[in-house]
This record gives C-alpha cells, sequence and structure tokens, in this order.
C-alpha cells in the first residue's frame, strides 16, 4: 500500500453517509482530588471531593466520534436513550461532533445507559477506581423495537454503510435485540453491496450477512463459549474462519499489538500493528479499529486496506490517556508512514 493510495482513501471519507445504530452510553468521568477529601459529619467516612466532570459519548458514541474525526460527510445516530440529564449531555456530545441525532429515540421508560468513571487523583496522577453503570435490564419495549428496525429500512437507501455497535450484555436489553439482530442480517442478505459491519460484546456470533469485527476473546468465546484464558494465534485463526463460514462475509479479528487478522479469502492474513511506545490506554481502541475499517470499505478499499487504517487509527487513539480518544486523516496519513518504517514494506502477511 502507498502512502498515496492512502490518501485517496481518506479523501473520500467526506462523501459518506454512514448510519451508527446501537448502544449510545455516556462517558463520565469524575475527577477526585484526594488531597480535599473531608471526613462526613453523618457517617464518619472519607467524603471524596470532586474537582472536575467531563463527559463524552460511549459505546455506539465511542464509534461515532471516530467516525466523525476522520471526516464522514453525513453521520446518524440510531438508538434509544432516556429523558434525563445524562440523556442531555450525551446528545449535547453527538451534536458537538456534527452528529445527526433525529433519530436518537427518548423514551421515559428508559435510563440513558451511562457509564460513571471516577478518577483519584493522587500524586500529579490519575487512576480509574470503581466505575458505576447505568443500563436498561429490562426488555427494550416492543415500540421503540418496531421504531429502530423502522428508522434502519428509512436510511439504508440514503447510507453507503451501516456500523451496528452492539454493547449491551443482557440479551434483548439494549438497542440490537434478537429481532433487530435478525432484521440486520436480512437487510445484509438481500443488500450485498451495502457495507454493514458489527462489533458485538456477547454475540458476535448471532449476526448473519455482516462483516464482523470481534477482538480475539469475543471471536472465542462464540465458537467455544466456555472457553476461559488467553486466546494465542491458533485459536484466533480457527475462530475467525468459523466465523467467516457463520456469517458469510469477511470477518477482522483484532490481536492487540500484534496487529488484525484478515478473513475474506481462504487463507487469511495478518495486518502487523504498529508499535506504540509510553503509555497507553486501550479503552475504545476496537471503536477506533471499526470506524477505520468501515469508512474503508465504504470508501472502496481492500479488506486488507481496511485492516491496516483501522490500526493505525487505533495506533492514534491509544495515546490518548483518560479521554475518548480520535484520530484525524492527517494523524492518520502521518502514522501510515511511520508504520511503513517499521514493518519495512511487509503490510499484510499470510498466516
Amino acid at each position: 500500500m502507498k502512502k498515496e493510495r492512502v490518501e485517496e482513501i481518506l479523501g473520500r471519507f467526506k462523501e459518506l453517509s454512514i448510519a451508527v445504530v446501537g448502544d449510545f452510553f455516556l462517558d463520565r468521568y469524575i475527577v477526585i482530588d484526594r488531597s480535599l477529601s473531608e471526613i462526613s459529619l453523618e457517617t464518619g467516612l472519607e467524603a471524596y471531593q470532586v474537582v472536575q466532570i467531563r463527559s463524552s459519548p460511549g459505546a455506539a458514541g465511542t464509534v461515532t466520534s471516530n467516525i466523525a474525526a476522520l471526516g464522514v460527510g453525513k453521520l446518524y445516530a440510531v438508538g434509544a436513550i432516556g429523558f434525563t440529564g445524562e440523556g442531555y449531555e450525551l446528545k449535547k456530545g453527538l451534536t458537538e461532533r456534527g452528529v445527526d441525532i433525529r433519530y436518537l429515540i427518548e423514551s421515559e421508560s428508559l435510563f440513558t445507559p451511562t457509564y460513571m468513571k471516577p478518577m483519584m487523583r493522587e500524586g500529579g496522577k490519575e487512576r480509574e477506581i470503581n466505575r458505576m453503570d447505568i443500563k436498561n435490564r429490562a426488555r427494550l419495549p416492543k415500540e421503540i423495537e418496531d421504531r429502530i428496525i423502522s428508522i434502519i429500512h428509512e436510511l439504508l437507501p440514503e447510507v453507503n454503510g451501516i456500523v451496528v455497535a452492539d454493547q449491551v450484555q443482557e440479551r434483548n436489553c439494549g438497542i440490537i435485540t434478537d429481532r433487530v439482530r435478525e432484521e440486520i442480517g436480512r437487510i445484509g442478505g438481500g443488500n450485498p453491496e451495502k457495507v454493514i459491519t458489527v462489533d458485538s460484546r456477547c454475540r458476535i456470533g448471532e449476526f448473519r450477512n455482516c462483516i464482523l469485527k470481534p477482538n480475539r476473546f469475543e471471536a472465542a468465546r462464540a465458537i467455544y463459549p466456555d472457553h476461559e484464558g488467553d486466546v494465542d494465534m491458533d485459536m484466533a485463526l480457527k475462530c475467525g474462519k468459523k466465523l467467516r463460514e457463520i456469517a458469510g462475509r469477511p470477518v477482522f479479528v483484532t490481536m492487540g499489538e500484534k496487529g488484525v487478522l484478515v478473513f475474506e479469502e481462504e487463507r487469511p492474513f495478518l495486518v502487523p500493528g504498529y508499535k506504540v511506545s509510553g503509555e497507553i490506554d486501550i479503552v475504545g481502541a476496537g471503536d477506533s479499529v471499526m470506524a477505520g475499517i468501515a469508512l474503508t470499505l465504504c470508501s472502496g478499499g481492500s479488506c486488507i486496506e481496511a485492516a491496516i487504517i483501522g490500526n493505525l487509527v487505533a495506533s492514534i487513539t491509544i495515546q490518548q490517556i483518560g479521554t475518548t480518544g480520535t484520530a484525524s486523516p492527517a494523524q492518520v496519513l502521518s502514522r501510515f508512514e511511520e508504520w511503513m518504517d517499521q514493518v519495512q514494506g511487509q503490510t499484510a502477511l499470510p498466516v
């Protein structure tokens, strides 16, 4: 892959229209300064003192932020949230990123899913302590499910691609219910020219007629539900091939610092990762890879090219500590040149 080809692909992003369908969370970072702690008169317990609050779209919102930063022309958020303060902040964050939120359903029967992340500041550094999660733990109401399916069909002619972000672990409690997933599979089967990419925390093996992007642990659990421990290259290869057969579409298995395994034809390829030095924060790395893969495929790029650009985006975002990282096209192009020096032109290796 040449620099000129990367420039060509990145230049096409501004012409694309993308819908992100899934579970939009609010990431709320609450910064606590331990040196200011007080003792509660009522309980005698330490009372943490908050000195900063910062919020950003999370889960499906993270991949949306990454897509927006890469300069996509039109971007839709499709999901459901509550009439809450967290919902207001989430909508505000998406709007600030240029996202069209007309299809983000608001309901009094729902929470706005939120990851509350207390960050303890001590000695000039911040570390995350016990997270507090707000999620919907009841089945998604049928009327919202119906509306989500209707919106997907409404947007289908308008978009170049659909990115599915299935974040909620509890079955049928998030946006991607069994019924919504089955309908997405039918749409994929009837519209093979449409790029539909899927990331799913727990159910990646249940999607059909879609391009899949699991990490190696998600891939292993999809094929071997009882598997525990690490997933080596041999197991990742075995699981990726099986997922390719199940989905009927290409599969990208992320392998951390090793790169991305690409399953498109008979023989898989490994696109090596960029070797990052210094402190990193891997939260949201998979969403960064997804953004690069989806936009590259929608721009006419090959699966290998998509894995390369997805890798590069993630290598940039993981260097942004304590926040939802994003990467610009200019950063991706610069990182490509650095990566080419590292891999010495071996952009994809058959495995």
